[in-house]
């Protein structure tokens, strides 16, 4: 019988330490979660302060972009400029979620900014007029390159910005209006990265030799590699292949006609160097790769329509191209 209570008593004092041990668990993972939660309010704070949408009227239209600073900038330091456009369909925070140019701009120090395109909607389904697709802005007659002229000169007004390093990248419809932007503003475009995007045949010779780094998948069904319809694509135009825009480009800036080829795993890298005023032209070729932002996240909330590969990533490229090439 002794044995028995003394049993009892041992297990109502495993059970007491147990609970006990349980309330100082609970609340050591209730100050976690007040820690976490405390961390991302800070975060969003700081991010309210750092990224913010900002607006310009052009044409009778109000045109939204938003604007993200790093913590480098300030005052009295001039900093460059990186537009990263959306493609045909997305918006601005779908470019921001495309690229994770963000963090790279925090780390690096340049100010990223993200413009809206148009559509009927304030939001959803926007596009660019960028001369080639029949998307909703060509169709309304939107004039684009005048929103980008009067957004320079706005940012440059309201920012301390590097005039001679303003940079344009942008994927698909968002990456032929970067083309685009080269041909028309080549006074105010250093260098441009287009990605899985065609050139228009009706492009305009550019004024100024601008340096152009450009990414396309073999296997793109929307625009292309080698020119022709995209099967998946809506909007039916023949494209050009990528080789017309790397023959133009190379012509434009006085580039060697012959590059540095270099091959790894499914990519291409073909370098044309010795360009006016350091001008170069870089294609990668992505063995396979079908209409995608190379190191993205998949899905279209990301820009994706395809999977992107994984073995380079064409945000970091992209800066570290940019970083060598300024007006000069």
């Amino acid at each position: 019988m002794k044995n028995f209570y003394s049993k009892i008593v041992l297990i109502i004092a495993i059970s007491v330490f147990v609970s006990f041990s349980l309330v100082l668990g609970q609340g050591s993972w209730r100050e976690k979660i007040k820690a976490r939660q405390s961390q991302r309010e800070d975060m969003a704070a700081e991010m309210a302060v750092s990224t913010k949408e900002e607006s310009i009227v052009v044409d009778d239209r109000k045109r939204t972009y938003i604007v993200h600073l790093p913590p480098q900038y300030k005052e009295g330091i001039s900093l460059p400029l990186v537009f990263v456009l959306h493609g045909g369909g997305g918006n601005a925070k779908n470019a921001m979620n495309m690229a994770g140019m963000n963090s790279l701009a925090d780390e690096e120090g340049f100010i990223v900014v993200y413009p809206t395109g148009s559509g009927r909607l304030k939001d959803k389904f926007l596009s660019w007029n960028d001369g080639l697709l029949k998307l909703y802005a060509a169709k309304q007659n939107i004039d684009d390159v005048k929103f980008f002229r009067r957004m320079i000169e706005k940012l440059k007004e309201k920012y301390n910005i590097d005039q001679n390093r303003i940079y344009s990248t942008g994927i698909s419809n968002g990456g032929i209006m970067s083309y685009k932007l080269a041909c028309e503003l080549s006074d105010k475009i250093a260098a441009i990265a287009p990605v899985a995007a065609s050139l228009d045949p009706k492009s305009k010779m550019p004024d100024e030799p601008v340096s152009v780094i450009i990414f396309s998948g073999t296997a793109d069904e929307h625009i292309p590699y080698y020119g022709g319809y995209g099967e998946k694509s809506k909007a039916k135009i023949d494209h050009k292949p990528v080789s017309y825009a790397v023959d133009f480009w190379v012509k434009n800036n006085g580039c060697s006609p012959i590059p540095k080829r270099e091959e790894f795993g499914s990519i291409i890298k073909e370098t044309y160097t010795g360009g006016r005023e350091n001008t170069e032209v870089i294609l990668y070729t992505i063995k396979g790769g079908g209409h995608s932002w190379p190191g993205g996240k998949e899905g279209l909330k990301y820009g994706n329509a395809d999977p992107p590969t994984q073995e380079i990533g064409a945000t970091k490229l992209i800066w570290e191209f940019f970083k060598k090439h300024s007006k000069e």
